[in-house]
């Protein structure tokens, strides 16, 4: 699973496209619209080199200018549509979701590494919510905290493991977040072992997630799918004794029908 990926100091690596990129990373949910001093301070630029991607973003349409604030603009999605164009699976990948949800009436999704994060890339929704923030398609969670982001991570072999250790910055959510780095380790090593990860827990208090891995039928790794439940409602010996048997199952249908 080993890539070659080049560092800012080669030659072929485009530094104003990685910045630019930066710029759009620095919206988010809790930063829609900002003035450039706020895009500047969030992405570490100075206040020019900030202005001249804004407004170069802007001039393509990714960026809308409202007075002294810039916002993100739909044509973003477009960016987000080309993977999962790209990624044709996803059409078939959902209907497996919506099928879990619909036999054991909890939301699952479908989730990818995305440098320290994990990111939705399908989803089916139960009717419940279970966490305080909302879930959908482009949802990022730190990987250290999440199932999907452990068996993810599990996939990975031993030095790209501990490149991903490095640098994690573990914080704790709830009082059963893991924070030790060596702890995490030894979760993830298991989690490689057993063939499944389960978060309880450590994210959101009440929320407990389950979660296996995605190959193709060429045995690439697509993602991870997970199943995620509340605490109170499903106790461990449900989810491990009725929930990973349907998961294990999708899983395997998954690999069948994704080529």
């Amino acid at each position: 699973m080993h890539e070659d990926i080049l560092g800012p100091e080669s030659r072929d690596f485009v530094t104003a496209l990685a910045s630019g990129l930066e710029v759009i990373r620095a919206f988010d949910s809790e930063h829609p619209r900002m003035t450039l001093s706020e895009v500047a301070t969030r992405t570490g630029m100075n206040r020019a080199k900030a202005r001249r991607f804004l407004l170069t973003l802007h001039s393509l349409g990714y960026v809308r200018k409202q007075h002294r604030y810039f916002e993100l603009a739909p044509r973003v999605l477009h960016l987000g549509y080309a993977f999962l164009s790209a990624n044709n699976y996803r059409g078939v990948i959902q209907q497996y979701l919506e099928d879990i949800t619909t036999e054991i009436g909890e939301s699952s999704s479908l989730g990818v590494l995305d440098g320290e994060d994990v990111i939705y890339v399908a989803r089916s929704a139960a009717k419940h919510r279970l966490m305080a923030i909302t879930l959908s398609v482009g949802t990022r969670l730190p990987a250290a905290h999440t199932s999907l982001g452990r068996i993810l991570l599990a996939q990975l072999d031993s030095a790209e493991l501990e490149s991903y250790l490095s640098k994690f910055d573990l914080t704790k959510y709830t009082d059963k977040t893991i924070t030790d780095i060596d702890e995490l380790r030894n979760q993830i090593i298991v989690a490689r072992q057993q063939g499944y990860a389960v978060a309880d827990q450590e994210l959101d208090p009440g929320l407990r997630s389950l979660a296996v891995p995605a190959y193709d039928a060429k045995h690439h790794l697509i993602g991870a799918i997970n199943v995620s439940t509340n605490a109170a409602r499903v106790d461990m010996d449900t989810l491990l004794g009725v929930y990973l048997p349907i998961m294990q199952k999708k899983a395997a249908q998954i690999r069948l029908n994704v080529n």
